[in-house]
């Protein structure tokens, strides 16, 4: 879209067929590529910056390994359940229950904080 912004057509098809909610899976994508973006009317993710489909798929397939298919069986027959601020993916097939990491945004500046904590230590 433009030459400035990325779309996802068939975002909330994906999310369909993964049994994930949409909004979980934009926090991620976004997250990981560092940028941001919505979903528009025609449920499609538009992605601010230009992002080609290779770069795309590499995030979702991370997604997919870490929030979708069972880390102890490998199935991707699995339920993301938040307990207590606590993510825990349960696989279908095997009754495996783990936690999961939750979705960190990028970088973020630290300013400030540092002269005074180095203030207090000299």
């Amino acid at each position: 879209v433009g030459t400035r912004k990325s779309s996802f057509a068939n975002f909330s098809d994906i999310c369909r067929l993964l049994h994930r909610q949409p909004k979980h899976v934009l926090a991620f994508l976004l997250a990981e590529l560092g940028t941001s973006g919505s979903v528009d009317g025609n449920n499609q993710l538009i992605i601010k910056g230009k992002y080609n489909q290779k770069q795309i798929e590499n995030v979702l397939r991370r997604y997919i390994k870490e929030y979708v298919t069972c880390h102890t069986c490998r199935s991707p027959d699995t339920l993301l359940q938040k307990d207590t601020r606590i993510f825990f993916l349960q696989c279908e097939s095997c009754g495996s229950r783990c936690s999961v990491t939750s979705i960190k945004s990028g970088f973020q500046a630290v300013t400030g904080k540092r002269a005074a904590i180095r203030a207090k230590t000299a």
